[in-house]
């Protein structure tokens, strides 16, 4: 199977990410940071500090000549140029004018005010709680833009079809499995969430072809995740990469690649943004599944709905 990961795999070079002019014009405008964020992991460390610079300071990179960016990045001005293609623009005059845009519609949706996401030792509480939930919520929308409907509609065909999914996740990632896990079950399919790294190799090796795997990793670096998805993949099995980075070492090991677009920063590891933008994948999958099985869905919720309804505390029964 040919993998998928939202990105066009051919005739654009080995970057993966086309041109910002071949996308769809139905679909939203994909951020140009998202798409940085999402390719750093895999550009060499010349053409990663310009993508950093760009990450971190979008704006001031539309406002600088490229000799400035590259003297700034400790680069030169061919690499800026590289990184440009390596990024889907035909040079640095397009990325510019296209950050320059961006800053003015982020801007416009924010008040004109620049909310950034990382905390500083100055902040007030007001100003951390605003960026928190900034980031949280932006997390949510980009995912959403730049999820590719075609792998999504994949993914579900792969578990509608599977009498069997494992889910896998480490630390954060472990309760995004978990609840995918509690949805499944919900509806009466099938599912285990693992977490444990023997746990999860011992179960991989028992999967049977029409199975599905899913590998959960906001890094798409994480050994016990990649290890276990590749045992799944050997056994001829559906495999699903849910990740920030289509570029990262898990996409290798997955035949459908699910791309969130959420930033971890200083005291962010593990954020909840990251956990809300693979919860907002996780949500559509299994949505898109119980969509598909609409009479069966019905009446599974139905009968989990009545099994469940004595242990609420009814309006009578409450101290008052």
């Amino acid at each position: 199977m040919r993998k998928t990961n939202g990105r066009d795999t051919g005739g654009h070079g080995d970057t993966g990410a086309p041109p910002a002019a071949s996308r769809s014009t139905k679909e939203a405008p994909l951020s140009t940071v998202v798409r940085v964020r999402s390719l750093l992991p895999s550009l060499p460390p010349a053409e990663r500090r310009v993508a950093q610079r760009v990450i971190d300071d979008p704006e001031g990179v539309a406002n600088s000549t490229i000799t400035e960016l590259a003297h700034a990045c400790g680069t030169s001005e061919t690499t800026v140029i590289r990184f440009c293609r390596a990024i889907g623009f035909t040079g640095y005059p397009e990325l510019r004018l296209t950050l320059a845009t961006e800053a003015g519609r982020a801007q416009s949706v924010s008040g004109g005010r620049v909310i950034g996401s990382d905390i500083s030792p100055d902040d007030s509480l007001e100003e951390i709680v605003e960026k928190v939930t900034f980031a949280d919520a932006r997390a949510v929308e980009e995912t959403a833009a730049q999820l590719d409907i075609k792998v999504l509609e994949q993914v579900i065909d792969a578990v509608v079809a599977a009498s069997r999914v494992d889910v896998y996740g480490v630390g954060a990632s472990a309760f995004v499995a978990m609840d995918f896990q509690q949805k499944l079950h919900r509806i009466g399919r099938h599912c285990s969430a693992w977490s444990d790294a023997h746990i999860m190799l011992t179960s991989a090796a028992v999967l049977n072809p029409g199975d599905v795997a899913m590998g959960i990793s906001h890094t798409g670096a994480t050994v016990e995740t990649i290890d276990a998805l590749a045992v799944a993949k050997g056994r001829g099995v559906t495999t699903v990469a849910v990740t920030n980075f289509p570029k990262s070492p898990i996409a290798e090991v997955a035949d459908l690649v699910l791309t969130t677009a959420a930033r971890e920063t200083t005291f962010r590891s593990g954020a909840t943004a990251s956990r809300l933008a693979q919860l907002t994948v996780i949500d559509c999958v299994f949505v898109g599944v119980a969509q598909r099985t609409y009479a069966t869905t019905r009446k599974a919720l139905e009968a989990t709905y009545e099994a469940v309804r004595s242990r609420t505390v009814r309006p009578d029964r409450r101290r008052r």
